[in-house]
């Protein structure tokens, strides 16, 4: 009897320290809706709002944002990982292949960072946080609502070669991508559901330029309408997008399945999932069912979730936002040199002008220029790269009267493909 009380004694403090943390207190090692109820209760408002601003401005963060988490999921977990700066011991993941040049939304998490810290320090963490701003994307954009379970915490270290391996690619098979999803704990269905995320955002050319003019199992009307953006020859309009959903981009519904069956699927990998195989009743039941649709996606979205979170004393509560400014302030060191020049081109273009008072020839090649980016929301309405790019080159405030966004348009040529290299 003595010997089973002692055992029962140790067992208790053994699991009375594996549930509580190293910082604030932390006492509960699984995920739950109400963590932070007490120890940050506007923790919700507060996400919500910065990404409601966020949002408004340009409808197409909302798709980045939930792309973020898809992407920091499918690598080692939702710990937040994809959010951290290459450092000297370890190269992180925004540069891998599925994320160079295409990962943004950084600098929205960055601001609900800010906020949450100055409401409650070093509390939250950054990985929570990318949580409930995907769910809020989705909401603010017209998609289902659901709980979000937190209480996780802030990965140290990343890895480039997990995202590289984890994430498939826009050219996935039906197989592929089901090994994928399974690799990581998630169903075919679930797998079919969280593709639908597709319903919003946009993609480069260089993900379905060898669909639309290669595949047949392709509407033609619809491969013709993409062509017109996306030239045959490889490096002519690379960065150049296209709504993953050509029905209602910036609207979360299931559209995106209604075109599946209709064969105007953007990327190889969304036409898979009806092409005559295993998946084809499942997109067929949501292009029906929006109902079923958002119901199963809010499913997979919690069990997406709960993939390898790092609790109790695992992980750490990250304080700063170090990692976050240097990649909002710089999305990657070849779009910034490519940006150098192009407004140093513009600028010359202001000087002119300026000599010649020939304002409306100006406004002309504006137009043009913005057609030429095949996108009203590929304008990115962020003050802070606005900062970044007049700085350096002392742009008085009436140069933003004459040209609003062509700069802004500059720093912005990524896309929100949940899956892709």
């Amino acid at each position: 009897m003595a010997s089973n009380n002692l055992f029962i004694a140790i067992l208790a403090i053994v699991v009375t320290l594996s549930l509580q943390g190293d910082n604030n207190n932390v006492v509960q090692a699984q995920l739950t809706t109400n963590f932070y109820s007490t120890s940050c209760p506007n923790l919700l408002s507060t996400v919500r709002s910065t990404v409601k601003s966020a949002v408004d401005s340009q409808p197409r963060t909302g798709a980045s944002i939930l792309r973020l988490f898809f992407h920091d999921c499918f690598v080692n977990g939702c710990d937040g990982s994809i959010l951290l700066d290459d450092t000297s011991s370890f190269t992180g993941e925004q540069n891998a292949n599925p994320n160079r040049n295409s990962a943004r939304g950084f600098n929205v998490i960055d601001n609900i960072k800010t906020a949450v810290e100055a409401a409650c320090p070093g509390v939250v963490s950054c990985a929570d946080i990318l949580a409930i701003a995907a769910r809020d994307s989705v909401v603010l954009l017209g998609g289902p609502n659901w709980n979000v379970k937190v209480g996780r915490r802030d990965a140290r270290t990343a890895s480039q070669a997990a995202a590289n391996n984890n994430i498939p690619a826009p050219t996935s098979s039906l197989s592929q991508l089901i090994s994928s999803f399974s690799a990581v704990g998630l169903s075919t269905r679930d797998m079919v559901a969280l593709s639908g995320a597709h319903t919003i955002g946009q993609s480069r050319c260089t993900n379905f330029r060898t669909r639309v003019y290669n595949e047949t199992n392709i509407n033609a009307a619809f491969a013709t309408l993409r062509q017109r953006s996306c030239p045959r020859a490889a490096g002519s309009g690379d960065g150049n997008l296209a709504p993953l959903d050509v029905n209602s981009a910036n609207t979360f519904d299931n559209s995106y399945f209604k075109n599946l069956v209709a064969q105007r699927g953007l990327l190889h990998s969304d036409q898979e999932l009806f092409n005559g195989g295993s998946t084809d009743s499942i997109v067929t039941g949501y292009s029906n069912n929006p109902s079923s649709f958002s119901s199963d996606f809010t499913a997979a979205m919690i069990k997406m979730g709960d993939i390898s979170p790092l609790t109790g004393s695992s992980g750490e509560i990250r304080k700063d936002q170090r990692p976050f400014i240097a990649r909002a302030v710089k999305v990657d060191l070849a779009h910034n040199r490519k940006l150098k020049e192009e407004v140093q081109s513009v600028m010359h273009k202001i000087d002119d002008e300026a000599d010649s008072k020939a304002v409306g020839k100006f406004d002309k090649d504006h137009e043009e220029e913005e057609e030429e980016y095949g996108s009203s929301d590929h304008f990115e309405q962020e003050f802070w790269y606005v900062y970044t790019i007049s700085e350096p080159y002392n742009i008085k405030p009436n140069f933003f009267v004459l040209v609003p966004s062509l700069l802004l348009s500059l720093s912005n040529r990524e896309d929100d493909t949940l899956l892709k290299y």
